[in-house]
């Protein structure tokens, strides 16, 4: 069997082993060639191809090396913009999906050194949002694209045109229940005493079986309440009623008119969460163990909110400033009677002052002390949901 016989066990062997990832000290950019091991790379060296390659790239290699730069700036971007979109994501999860790929332009070849050196540059240019954090370095895409630009202006003026529509029907709403309120006045039925000419003339009650109450007034006179006076009285009772109960329907009315609008948007609020939830002036705790004993379960002021998801905190008993992510911090519970914020769920942003606690459930009550719903008692809202104030 012939040595360049392509199916012959060497043959299929290489092929076995060429597959995959190889090491990256053993990759010519210049020829684009993977070597197996260090003696292949030492032999490919030696090569002529590999050789008039260099001359090549010798007479102006800053042009070779521009170019490699953009296309792993462009292949890495794209790939951060098809797979994650405007997600906030670790630069080194991207990094590892890109690589993945056989035919990628090695980092070795482009004027970056590290990946760290390539993040600081995509912030500085403005094609990406970066911030650093304990855990390395986070990315998120800038999408500049002229249709997503619009589409996303199309969707701000959409929701500002619900929220007007939403605003025309609860004016109109309040309009009419208040023009049906000038316009009509409850009738009040007008009760007449009943008087006894005679002191010793008898008035007698029967109840006849239970359903009606009958009124009959004998004397000595032989002057009797005939059945037209017991007729009036039951007409008056009755008018009494339905104007009792058509007053309360109408309350009702009144009541389900706005209270509804009111009651869903309280609920739309109420299960709206967020997956952020630092806010500043509130005091938290540090149980990231990474920074050392020295700062591990001491407690601090956030003075700043950077992205939603990274605060600047300032260490209330040795006054260091750090910057950490939420994922390393956790929230302070007062005792009852000090001032707490909500910082998630429908009452997000509102300062109250803590009532109780209940350990069994890992949740409290408040009593809201700020905005327009001042004076609301909230109950069972979770530990992590709210956190003292500075």
């Amino acid at each position: 069997m012939g040595k360049s016989d392509f199916l012959s066990p060497k043959a299929i062997a290489n092929r076995i082993k060429s597959k995959g990832l190889q090491k990256l000290r053993w990759y010519c950019q210049m020829c684009q060639k993977q070597c197996r091991d260090e003696n292949g790379f030492k032999c490919h060296c030696m090569s002529e191809s590999h050789q008039r390659q260099l001359l090549l790239a010798s007479e102006n290699p800053q042009q070779f090396m521009d170019y490699f730069s953009e296309e792993f700036r462009n292949d890495f971007l794209e790939l951060l913009r098809r797979r994650f979109g405007t997600k906030r994501v670790h630069n080194n999860i991207v990094y590892n999906e890109y690589i993945s790929h056989r035919e990628h332009i090695h980092m070795n070849a482009t004027q970056w050194e590290t990946l760290t050196d390539f993040t600081k540059w995509l912030g500085r240019e403005g094609l990406c949002k970066v911030d650093e954090t304990p855990k390395g370095w986070y990315i998120q895409y800038i999408d500049r694209d002229p249709e997503t630009i619009r589409r996303q202006q199309e969707q701000e003026r959409k929701k500002k045109q619900d929220l007007d529509d939403e605003e025309k029907t609860a004016k109109f709403i309040e309009q009419q229940v208040r023009r049906g309120l000038e316009g009509k006045e409850v009738e009040q039925p007008v009760y007449t005493e009943l008087n006894r000419e005679n002191e010793e003339e008898k008035v007698t009650f029967n109840l006849n079986k239970g359903a009606s109450t009958s009124i009959a007034a004998t004397s000595k006179t032989s002057s009797v309440l005939g059945p037209n006076a017991l007729k009036m009285v039951e007409g008056a009772v009755k008018r009494k009623e339905s104007a009792h109960s058509s007053g309360q329907s109408k309350e009702k009315k009144k009541k389900s008119a706005l209270d509804e609008i009111m009651e869903l948007e309280e609920e739309k609020k109420r299960t709206s969460r967020r997956d952020y939830w630092l806010q500043p002036e509130i005091i938290v705790k540090i149980v990231t163990k990474k920074l050392g004993e020295k700062y591990h379960k001491k407690k601090a002021v956030v003075k700043e909110v950077i992205d939603k998801y990274t605060a600047v905190v300032k260490m209330i008993d040795s006054g260091d400033k750090l910057k950490l992510d939420q994922t390393h911090l956790e929230t302070v519970i007062p005792a009852p009677g000090k001032k707490v914020m909500v910082l998630n769920g429908g009452y997000r942003g509102n300062e109250g002052i803590l009532e109780s606690i209940n350990e069994k459930k890992f949740s409290a009550t408040i009593i809201i002390d700020s905005g327009p719903l001042k004076g609301r008692r909230v109950e069972d809202i979770q530990y992590e949901d709210i956190s003292k104030l500075a």
